[in-house]
C-alpha cells in the first residue's frame, strides 16, 4: 500500500457558516449567494442557490451517508477504479480502491484536493 501525499489544506471562508445536525455532527456549510444561499457539502461540492430553509432542509435529508457510497476515480493516466471514501475534511479527502469489504486488503490509497470538484462520481 503507498502513503498518499499530504496536501495543502484550503481554508474555510470566515463567511461560511457551519451547518450541524442535532448530535453536532458537521453537515457542510452555508453560504451566502446574492440574497440565496448554497450549501457546501463536505466534498467541497455545491448545490443551487436557495432561501436559507431550503438549503436546512437539504442537509437534513442529504445528511452525510453519501460518503458511505462507492465511487469512481480516475487516477490521472490511469484506469478509473471504484473508491471508498476512508477520511474527508477540508484538509483533503483520501479514498482507497474499493476492497469489497475485505479487511485483509491493502489496495492503493489516493489523497485528493478539497474540494473534490468532479473527481468524485458516484458509482451508480
Amino acid at each position: 500500500m503507498q502513503d498518499a501525499p499530504t496536501l495543502d489544506p484550503m481554508p474555510i471562508p470566515e463567511h461560511w457558516i457551519e451547518h450541524r445536525r442535532n448530535d453536532r455532527e458537521l453537515l457542510g456549510w452555508i453560504v451566502p449567494h446574492g440574497e440565496d444561499f448554497v450549501s457546501v457539502d463536505l466534498l467541497g461540492r455545491t448545490s443551487p442557490p436557495c432561501d436559507w430553509l431550503g438549503i436546512e432542509e437539504y442537509f437534513e435529508e442529504t445528511g452525510i451517508g453519501y460518503l458511505a457510497h462507492p465511487y469512481i476515480y480516475q487516477p490521472e493516466g490511469e484506469p478509473e477504479v471504484q473508491v471508498r471514501i476512508l477520511e474527508v475534511s477540508p484538509e483533503g479527502i483520501t479514498v482507497k480502491v474499493d476492497d469489497f469489504g475485505d479487511i485483509t486488503s491493502q489496495l492503493q490509497v489516493y489523497r485528493l484536493q478539497w474540494p473534490v470538484e468532479n473527481q468524485l462520481r458516484p458509482a451508480h
